[in-house]
């Protein structure tokens, strides 16, 4: 890997506003990333080793996992300590607090106790199944195991990623505030991307932007497949002066959504080109100029696709803010 990108990419991005840009991946983790020879090195084989490696070329990293099952205290506590005091984690919220299923199985084991004998013997939940003090308990275990970080500093945002059916409507507008009052409450700060194009079409575009605006909610841009129910145009906007997040999904129209049973990797499993990785570079700045802080995470992560694309990006950001002055 060229010396200059791996430079760019490994601190964060300043502008002389003093706004800053992070450049990194979703995920540090994942099998074909993690393959012999793919991205660490050989010595980097526990994940001890391998997460202080990719804190050592990028400030910033996505956690999906937290999607799956609900974070620990102790996980976050290792993170911590596995990583420098200034870089980053931006954390995917649960299943069950965007509306989505989870698998029962995957609850703690006091939360499964705690089910009634017809949920528990359900293989899948979503929230609206659960008993109010059951679903309170998520948002508070979710908060919980994400409080070692929010007190280091290292808690970037919750991201609120909805599924495709959550279509633009004001009973999915108040969903939206009440995930974001029941994190901030615990100090966590939130962020929303949509699967649903009817937030951007022509009618709901300025009225979605306006209302992230008034309850300042920070919005994820995304690059992704366009032409699905579940295809977000790529919207460049800020909607909070704290925090702007550009998610690059890969353009792979063919995979986007595909059926069960594809691995979750092949859905993204696409390189940018530089001139793909260009067209950013404008919006980002343009981003950076209205909002403090700037993530962007690329989302392809299979194999080396995802870390190539973040350092070629950054590598092109930084000649484009040297070239401005």
């Amino acid at each position: 890997m060229d010396a200059a990108l791996e430079a760019a990419a490994a601190v964060p991005l300043e502008l002389p506003s003093g706004h800053r840009i992070r450049v990194g991946t979703a995920s540090w983790t994942d099998p074909t990333m993690t393959a012999a020879g793919v991205f660490y090195p050989s010595e980097a084989d526990t994940a001890e080793e391998r997460l202080q490696f990719y804190a050592s070329r990028f400030p910033v990293v996505e956690v999906d996992a937290t999607y799956y099952a609900l974070p620990s205290r102790r996980l976050s506590e290792l993170w911590v300590e596995r990583t420098p005091p200034d870089f980053v984690f931006d954390i995917k919220a649960h299943a069950l607090l965007t509306g989505q299923p989870t698998e029962t199985k995957r609850l703690p084991k006091g939360l499964r106790e705690a089910l009634p004998a017809t949920l528990a013997s359900k293989a899948r939940l979503y929230a609206k199944d659960l008993p109010g003090e059951l679903l309170a308990e998520v948002w508070r275990l979710f908060a919980d195991g994400l409080a070692p970080l929010a007190e280091a500093g290292q808690l970037g945002a919750v991201f609120l990623q909805y599924p495709k059916w959550f279509f633009t409507s004001s009973e999915n507008r108040d969903a939206i505030r009440e995930a974001k009052a029941a994190l901030e409450s615990h100090g966590l700060r939130v962020a929303v991307e949509f699967r649903n194009g009817s937030w951007f079409n022509e009618k709901n575009a300025e009225r979605t932007l306006r209302f992230l605006e008034d309850e300042s909610v920070a919005l994820v841009m995304v690059d992704a497949p366009q032409g699905f129910k579940s295809s977000v145009p790529p919207v460049v906007a800020t909607t909070t002066p704290g925090l702007a997040v550009v998610r690059f999904h890969g353009r792979r129209t063919a995979t986007w959504e595909a059926m069960a049973g594809l691995p979750t990797v092949e859905r993204f499993r696409y390189l940018y080109d530089r001139d793909e990785l260009r067209e950013w570079v404008p919006r980002v700045v343009e981003a950076a100029s209205q909002s403090e802080d700037v993530h962007v995470l690329m989302n392809n992560c299979y194999a080396n696709y995802g870390s190539t694309n973040a350092r070629e990006l950054a590598a092109l950001l930084a000649e484009d803010l040297a070239a401005a002055g």
